[in-house]
């Protein structure tokens, strides 16, 4: 009886301990969102231009390098602030580059409703089934290096037919990454929500990105 109530005391740790990642977990998304979103609006607002691939890349893996480090503890907020701002000031310019299009404005609004119902819908999945997608962790991370390689080759050497196919081999595994950083939350395999902030938050990005490319590709076609 002892280890029973034991193992129902310590599973009801485990339950509560998940809970409380997933609410700091998506408060914070939810924050970082809407900073990255008026980040996005002021670099566009004011046409400024993007950094470039490189600095780009430097500025990227330099914050997450920053925020991994000090992930538990109050610095690890200003790294998330930091990142996910810095984030959507690059996505200014690439929103503008969208809207010059004909039907620009339809083309990222459906961009970004794809990418909301996408979000909403697997984590719902996730948290309603509570099915383990802990499975996918390496399948994953090997699926995001290929993809990541093949869309810097698509950029350096300019080859649109790839990079198309970057963009939606992006718009599965960002998909998957949903369905797999929820789990791992639920599960308890996942227990700082900064980092959990992070992994949403990116594959949210790289996911409404790839749509912007995908539905400006089709717009060009008509």
């Amino acid at each position: 009886m002892t280890t029973y109530h034991q193992q129902a005391y310590s599973g009801a740790l485990g339950v509560e301990q998940a809970n409380k990642v997933l609410r700091n977990t998506y408060s914070l998304l939810a924050m970082t969102l809407a900073f990255s979103a008026v980040m996005a609006g002021i670099s566009a607002s004011m046409n400024l231009p993007h950094p470039g691939i490189l600095i780009t890349l430097v500025g990227y893996f330099g914050l997450l390098f920053f925020t991994t480090k000090f992930r538990n503890s109050a610095m690890g907020l200003v790294g998330v602030f930091g990142l996910t701002g810095f984030m959507g000031y690059t996505l200014g310019p690439i929103i503008n580059r969208y809207l010059s299009l004909p039907n620009g404005g339809e083309i990222v609004m459906l961009a970004m409703a794809g990418t909301a119902a996408i979000f909403f819908a697997l984590s719902a999945y996730a948290l309603i089934k509570k099915t383990n997608f802990s499975f996918m962790g390496s399948f994953l991370t090997v699926g995001i290096l290929v993809a990541f390689l093949a869309g810097l080759g698509a950029v350096f050497f300019e080859i649109a037919a790839l990079s198309l196919a970057v963009s939606a081999m992006f718009v599965l595994l960002m998909s998957g990454m949903i369905l797999y950083q929820t789990s791992e939350i639920v599960h308890g395999g996942e227990t700082n929500y900064i980092m959990a902030t992070v992994s949403l938050f990116v594959s949210i990005f790289n996911l409404f990105t790839s749509l912007l490319q995908l539905l400006g590709f089709m717009n060009s076609d008509e």
